[in-house]
């Protein structure tokens, strides 16, 4: 497995790079904006594609890279279900995976140090944002934070892993790059406590100032969601209604962007095709499936996916393709969910 760590000197970021081999897709957890170019400097290198950049939780500190990364590089922007960020490609919840080739990272839900703080998790280590520090743990005291609530994800969820798992964070300001979870239930001074009420009492005496990005990173940070200065994106962008009548009409080939995951968990419309967005570029060339099934039926097609983000992205393509017939439907299957479309198991 590749993985690489990075880290931000002004606001003591720390960006993880994961992929499962040179020449495969990459996953990038927590970037910061400011280091994008490095990241994509090091994928080049290393000659990855970038499927998916993921962000822990709504951070206070530092503007993330989410977006950057998306519009360089076209790939899935993924957040928590409970995130009050505008619009993500993905939203993930307890028990979900983000996938990538030969990688599959758990979901945990890990609320405290803000409402919408997951850790992502593979066998043999976990990445915990400002959930759990190494020594320490994220604030409780804004962003809905709940010092209770953090007690129960720590001792609940994470120190139950096996003591040999590694635990990579979002930050640190002491230099240290990673520890375990046996290191931090033994040696973290906030850890060592006999109750909720003990904890509590720690985190609420605090008395820290706000981050010195905090009015700038996290409006910024809330209001990241794909926007094109595209006109033909606009005019190619449907409402539900316009989409129920195509539907209706019968004369339109529905395409779900959507990953296997996704279409279990919230449906499909009725006879869409499934051309998952990783593998899109590769359906829409010349003998391409997709492609090829525009050409034999000669009908337009309309592209959806969890929340719209991916099909704008996706119009872009299918029209460098030579495939103008394409429009996608706005605000996705969330909208469609929203306005009481029908929906099938797939």
């Amino acid at each position: 497995m590749i993985f690489r760590q990075f880290f931000d000197k002004i606001s003591s970021t720390y960006t993880y790079l994961l992929a499962s081999r040179s020449g495969g897709e990459a996953l990038i957890i927590d970037p910061v904006i400011e280091n994008v170019e490095k990241y994509l400097k090091l994928m080049d290198e290393l000659d990855l594609k970038l499927v998916k950049a993921v962000d822990t939780h709504c951070h206070a500190d530092h503007i993330t890279g989410l977006g950057k990364l998306r519009d360089i590089t076209r790939c899935i922007t993924v957040m928590g279900q409970k995130t009050s960020v505008d619009v993500v490609s993905m939203r993930v919840d307890e028990g979900d995976t983000i996938d990538i080739e030969n990688l599959s990272l758990r979901v945990l839900y890990t609320p405290g140090h803000t409402d919408d703080s997951y850790t992502f998790a593979l066998p043999d280590r976990i990445f915990t944002g400002d959930t759990l520090l190494i020594r320490g743990t994220g604030r409780t005291d804004f962003q809905h934070g709940d010092p209770t609530a953090a007690y129960h994800s720590l001792f609940d969820k994470l120190l139950k892993l096996p003591d040999e798992t590694v635990v990579y964070p979002g930050h640190d300001y002491n230099g240290n790059t990673a520890s375990t979870i046996g290191e931090e239930r033994a040696f973290n001074p906030r850890l060592q406590v006999t109750s909720a009420a003990q904890y509590v009492d720690i985190m609420n005496n605090l008395n820290l100032p706000n981050p010195k990005m905090m009015d700038e990173a996290v409006p910024a940070n809330l209001t990241i969601g794909y926007r094109s200065d595209d006109p033909e994106i606009g005019k190619c962008t449907l409402s539900v209604d316009q989409a129920k009548k195509c539907l209706k009409e019968g004369q339109t080939l529905f395409v779900d962007l959507r990953e296997d995951s996704e279409r279990q968990k919230d449906g499909v419309i009725s006879g869409s095709l499934h051309a998952p967005y990783p593998i899109l570029a590769d359906a829409i060339k010349p003998g391409g499936l997709l492609s090829s099934i525009v050409q034999q039926t000669g009908k337009p097609i309309v592209v959806y996916c969890a929340y719209g983000e991916r099909s704008a992205l996706a119009l872009r393509a299918l029209k460098d393709a030579g495939i103008d017939s394409a429009c996608h439907l706005g605000g996705g299957i969330d909208a469609w969910h929203k306005a009481g479309g029908e929906i099938i198991a797939p």
